[in-house]
């Protein structure tokens, strides 16, 4: 086959006769105008996420500081009945590290049970999980309403 150029279709066509003084609109242009639009609505969408991000995390903090305050407030009010709570918070704290050794004792002795056997599963979780669920939230509460570290026990 020989190599003539003549038996070539062109795939495009360039028109070289048009003046460059008369810009003509083509379809890339007007793409091109239409991303930038695009992007130009993206980033005011951007904006706008920031401004409210912005919002919710200064509401976030006046909320804490609001919590952080009352809490600072009932301790000073209550100093005898906050120290008492964290002796309560430390020994609530060694009754769940002994909680979690049976725990883990059982898991470590039961595993391949509650792997082949879904009513062993449950009953360990039935067993285990409410206790867990409620002795920390008890124990969150403790720690939360408790003073200093640094005050000794009053009893």
């Amino acid at each position: 086959m020989p190599n003539d150029s003549h038996d070539i279709s062109p795939v495009f066509r360039i028109d070289v006769a048009q003046s460059a003084s008369e810009p003509k609109i083509t379809d890339a242009n007007s793409s091109q105008s239409e991303v930038v639009a695009l992007l130009h609505q993206l980033v005011i969408g951007q904006d706008r996420q920031n401004e409210l991000l912005e919002e919710m995390n200064e509401n976030i903090q006046h909320n804490q500081r609001n919590r952080s305050g009352e809490l600072q407030q009932w301790k000073d009010a209550n100093p005898l009945l906050a120290r008492r709570c964290r002796s309560a918070a430390e020994a609530l704290s060694q009754v769940q590290t002994e909680f979690l050794q049976s725990l883990t004792c059982d898991v470590n002795d039961s595993f391949e049970d509650m792997i082949d056997s879904e009513f062993v599963l449950n009953e360990f979780v039935d067993r285990y999980g409410p206790r867990m669920a409620h002795l920390n939230g008890v124990l969150q509460m403790l720690s939360q309403l408790s003073a200093n570290g640094n005050t000794a026990p009053d009893f």
